[in-house]
């Protein structure tokens, strides 16, 4: 009957000591190089509250690791062979890399990590080289050698600024501390309302934006929030709004901010010339009419079309140089006269879009100097571009009014609070 109850009795006694063991070791001290389990963790961390420092994807908390910058003239081979990398396996890293990355293109000046075994020994284990601020490769030199891409995480903070245009909207926000490129997408969104040429002195704008941070550090401009322009005694906002899966902006009427036609074919230029029918030519020396507007800029500078539509010319004609003429729709057409060169693949009876390039400002023709000379007509009549008005395009729909008008009021709250000539900070809700 004894021997009966021998396998229970053992088992009791395995079952203790391993529950012994377990707790022992959910005790034992953690090393310092282990940080605080913020997320979900697997059995092994939940075991011991903590969990590895990953780097590049890879758990670095064993790895003695080596930071610098590609110098100049550096290859693969260099850098690896200073860490004791044999040629015959960098040659192997080298040829399986190439469905990946052409190690002949690391540039001087990119970042890239070494990282080995925390021994004597130091044995390199991978090689990290940083291709841009987000993408990232990794070479293998464990047991088997491979490569593959990977992407560091972007992380976006809202900012908040606002200022006074006493030059330019460009100079105004480098003032501010704030990334100059803000200026380019502000010109972007309000294109269709806003003529960025005539921007007054004075004139005053509130943004809330995107900042695309990596490692905590900026990388760049996200997405426009929300914007507030005064120009001209007039408020303008612009408000980003998503329905039927595309994002747009909106002014506070729910009105969309894109019209038909961009307000000029070029950005950040000035007007030398504008409409008349009896002007004093500069290279002919008498008078007769202009009928179009001069936009002076530097050569090579890119040119856009203002809408949709089919190219109905391109190529040489006469005094206006080398020029472009699209046909928007059955009542406007646009021409652009004395490029330097076209845009890629523009030819007669190509359609394009708004805001391709069609060609570069150039000086070809009767011409003084390098200017854009953009002509406007409605039903095959000139008319002056700076007075052409365009319907808007679809507004917010319906069925997304009180979405919209739930966030609108929201960014609209944000915008007024934000004090006037606010440096670049980040904006915290409350």
């Amino acid at each position: 009957m004894k021997k009966k109850y021998v396998p229970e009795v053992v088992f009791a006694l395995i079952t203790i000591s391993l529950l012994f063991a377990v707790h022992f070791l959910a005790e034992k001290q953690v090393p310092n190089t282990l940080e605080p389990v913020t997320g979900d963790s697997s059995l092994t961390d939940t075991l011991s509250g903590y969990k590895p420092k990953m780097r590049y994807g890879i758990p670095v908390d064993s790895f003695m690791i080596y930071e610098d910058k590609i110098k100049r003239n550096d290859r693969l081979a260099d850098i690896l062979s200073e860490y004791g990398v044999d040629y015959q396996t960098i040659d192997l890293l080298a040829r399986r890399s190439k469905p990946v990355f052409n190690v002949r293109k690391i540039k001087a000046g990119n970042n890239y990590s070494v990282i080995c075994t925390n021994d004597s020994l130091e044995k390199v284990q991978y090689f990290v080289y940083e291709n841009s601020p987000v993408d990232y490769i990794v070479f293998h030199l464990t047991d088997s050698v491979h490569v593959h891409r990977g992407e560091k995480e972007i992380k976006r903070r809202q900012m908040m600024a606002s200022g006074k245009i006493e030059t330019s909207l460009w100079v105004s926000m480098k003032n501010q501390n704030i990334n100059p490129m803000l200026a380019v997408e502000l010109s972007e969104i309000y294109a269709w309302t806003i003529d960025f040429f005539a921007i007054d002195q004075g004139d005053r704008y509130k943004v809330i934006y995107e900042e695309l941070l990596v490692d905590g550090k900026s990388i760049g401009l996200g997405d426009v929030v929300a914007a507030w322009m005064k120009h001209r005694g007039e408020d303008f906002y612009a408000f980003r709004f998503r329905q039927n899966g595309v994002n747009d902006y909106f002014d506070d009427e729910a009105k969309n901010l894109r019209r038909a036609f961009l307000k000029a074919p070029l950005r950040y230029s000035r007007v030398s010339s504008g409409f008349s029918y009896n002007r004093m030519h500069p290279v002919l020396k008498y008078r007769r009419a202009h009928l179009g507007v001069d936009y002076a800029a530097p050569i090579g500078t890119p040119v856009h079309a203002i809408g949709d539509g089919v190219i109905i010319f391109a190529g040489r004609n006469g005094g206006a140089g080398r020029m472009v003429k699209i046909k928007h729709n059955g009542t406007y057409t646009t021409a652009y006269l004395h490029l330097y060169r076209y845009g890629k693949g523009i030819r007669k009876g190509k359609w394009v879009k708004q805001g391709d390039i069609i060609g570069y400002v150039g000086s070809s023709g009767l011409s003084t100097g390098p200017h854009l000379d953009f002509r406007f007509y409605r039903n095959g009549h000139a008319v002056n571009p700076l007075r052409v008005e365009s319907p808007p395009v679809e507004p917010v729909k319906k069925e997304y009014q009180d979405q919209f008008e739930m966030i609108k009021d929201y960014l609209k709250k944000n915008l007024d609070d934000i004090p006037l000539n606010q440096p670049k900070q980040e904006l915290v809700n409350e």
